[in-house]
This record gives structure tokens, sequence and C-alpha cells, in this order.
């Protein structure tokens, strides 16, 4: 694997750096994807159906004796160090096998300007949540550092390639993958939110924007607001938002904490939360649903898309793999113990509906009481 030079520290922010020509490049193919996935599914009779597996949740998960083995596995901290870079090459591979550039998309970024952007992104009095503070996907900061930022695309790109192996392209996998989530959406909204309009939504946990673009796409008159955690994620999306999008309305981009976002209560009708929960623990996971229902408008919408515990496809991990997993996920355990419906339910939620709706992820909605 060829080795990319260490990103620049935050005293290095302000240096001058010629303008990448990445972003404007993938503009065509990114335009081309999202019509696609405008059109992917008609109805409910557009979502297929998807085999879920004979359990509950995977093996591997809990307190079973391969769960324990894998721990210990984890816990001995050269193979750790081992593992790490073992589940990277996983992903990367992948992406390059799919023709996702995972290397040069990387490069791209770290030498665009994108440094600019961090100072009118970061709230420097956030205080981090500790487990937020974990290694996370291999990188020792976590999400706190400019080369997971800059990876960030590509290796949800290969997340989609993976979720649906037998396309035969990109954007046939994301017209499955991101298509039936936001048809889910569409209908569920459409059916318990009492003929509102999906006027503002908050993208929660937005990462580089992948989800939040997409959102903008399917619900063009929407006033967007993006929140994560880290800030170089969002000076990231922010960049990219700005060299290849001119939208009537701006996505705002917050750099806060989903559990406590500051906003107005009854402020949005759509929440959505893609691909975040499996990356928390089961608590902060219930404070996010507690402010979800608080900042949503009576009829409003809840769209949670995760890691599915009952997806055949991950009830049949080979060992290599789901060790390699939970290696990079600390709190894997947690999220599929969880009984997510229940947890809505019990925060206030009704009409709490989940669907799998590609071979790995299940999209669960739910519904903000009409009063």
């Amino acid at each position: 694997m060829a080795v990319i030079s260490a990103p620049p520290t935050h005293s290095k922010l302000r240096h001058t750096r010629s303008r990448s020509h990445f972003f404007s490049a993938p503009t065509a193919a990114w335009r081309s994807t999202i019509k696609m996935v405008k059109t992917s599914a008609g109805g409910a009779g557009g979502i297929p159906a998807f085999k879920e597996g004979q359990l509950e949740r995977p093996r591997w998960v809990g307190k079973t004796l391969l769960s324990h083995f894998v721990g210990a596995l984890i816990s001995f901290k050269p193979l750790y160090s081992l593992m790490k870079v073992g589940a990277r090459q996983v992903l990367i591979s992948t992406a390059e096998r799919s023709n996702i550039p995972w290397r040069e998309m990387t490069k791209e970024i770290l030498e665009s300007e994108v440094y600019k952007e961090m100072e009118s992104i970061e709230n420097p009095s956030l205080v981090y949540p500790d487990y937020y503070l974990n290694p996370f996907h291999a990188y020792d900061e976590g999400n706190l550092s400019w080369l997971a930022a800059a990876e960030a695309e590509a290796a949800t790109m290969s997340m989609v390639r993976r979720a649906i192996p037998y396309a035969s392209s990109l954007d046939e996998a994301n017209k499955i993958v991101r298509g039936n989530w936001l048809e889910v959406i569409q209908q569920h909204h459409k059916k318990y939110s009492g003929n509102s309009a999906i006027r503002d939504i908050l993208d929660i946990g937005c990462s580089v924007g992948v989800s939040t673009r997409f959102l903008a796409e399917r619900f063009p008159s929407a006033q967007i607001t993006a929140l994560d955690l880290s800030p170089y994620f969002l000076a990231v999306a922010q960049y990219k938002e700005k060299q290849n999008f001119s939208r009537s309305k701006p996505i705002r981009w917050i750099h806060g904490k989903g559990e406590s976002t500051g906003l107005p209560s009854h402020s949005f009708d759509l929440v959505s939360i893609a691909y975040v929960f499996h990356e928390c623990p089961a608590q902060a996971i219930i404070n996010i649903l507690k402010e979800t229902f608080r900042i949503l408008r009576p009829g409003g919408t809840l769209a949670v898309t995760d890691n599915s515990p009952k997806s055949e496809i991950l009830q049949g991990l080979s060992p290599v793999l789901f060790t390699l997993m939970k290696s990079t996920e600390p709190f894997l355990d947690e999220y599929y113990l969880l009984d997510l419906d229940h947890a809505m339910r019990e925060v206030g939620f009704e009409n709490v509906s989940s669907l799998l709706t590609d071979p790995r992820h299940r999209t669960v909605t739910a519904t903000v009481p009409i009063l």
C-alpha cells in the first residue's frame, strides 16, 4: 500500500495551498448518481424485500463464547494493531477493486484549500463526549483528524459497494442503498405526518456531507442543517459544497453534539441519522433520540439507517471479517444489543417501523405524535 503523507496539524491551517481540481471532476458523475437515486423506487412495491437471517443478532455479539474470544483477541495490543491495518486494507482494496480511487481522492483533498474552512466551522468551546475520543475505523484520533476526513467519502463509497456487491457500478449500488432509504423516509412521512410538508431537515452525524447532499436533492425545497462532532469532516463537507453546488437554500453546517444540539424545540420536520448509531454507546443513542424528539415538530419524522442486526449477510460474516470490523468499532456490541425500536417508543415516538432497505442495512422510521 502506498504511504500517504501525514496531514497538516492545526498549526498549518493558515499555510497557502494550491487549489485542488479534484472536486470539479466528479460533479457530473455525482449528479448522475443523484438522478438515478431520485427515480429508484416508485412506491411500497418498488422496495424489494431483502432476506433476514435466522437470528435476532449475529453470534459474534454480546456474551457468547465467540464474542468473548474476539474480545480477547482485540484486547491483545500487538494483535489489535495488526487488525487495524488489516481492516483498513479491506476498505481500501474493496474501493480500488471497484474503481474508487481511494488514494487519489485522499491526496487531492489533503492538497486542497480545505483547511481554510476550519476557522468558520469549528466551535472551540465544544466539549467532546468521552466515547468520541476513542479510536474509530483504524484511526488513532478517531474522527478528529484530517486523514479520516480526507478518506471519508471514499470509505462511504466502499461501504455502498460492499453492501451491493452484485451491482455493476457505484451508481447502481447507490440507486439501491440511497434510493430505498430515501423512499422509505418519503413514504413514512406521507403516511403519518398529517399532510405536513418537509420544510426543515436536520442531518445528525453528517460526516463529509454525503447523506446531506442526497437529502438536499430529494427534498430541494427544504432548508437543510447538517451537524457533526468532527470539525475536520465538516470542513471537507463545506469545502466540497462550495466547489460543486449552487443551491437556492444553502446547507447550514454546525459543529455540535447530537445529544444536545442547542437548536430550538419543534424546529424540524425530518431528522435523519445515517450510519451513526453503530459508533455510539447505548446511552448516547438514547440521549440522541431524546434530543431528536425535542427538536422535531408534531408529525415530524425520524429516520435512522444503519447496520441491521438481522441482516443475513452480517450474521454470516467470516470470523476474519467480523473480527476486523469489531476491532475498529468500539461500541458495536452495544449497538447490536440495543432494541432500537423499543428505545424509540420509550422516548415517545409512535409509528415505529423497521425495514431492511439493502442486504446489510435497515431504515427505522418513527413519528412525533400529532397534538
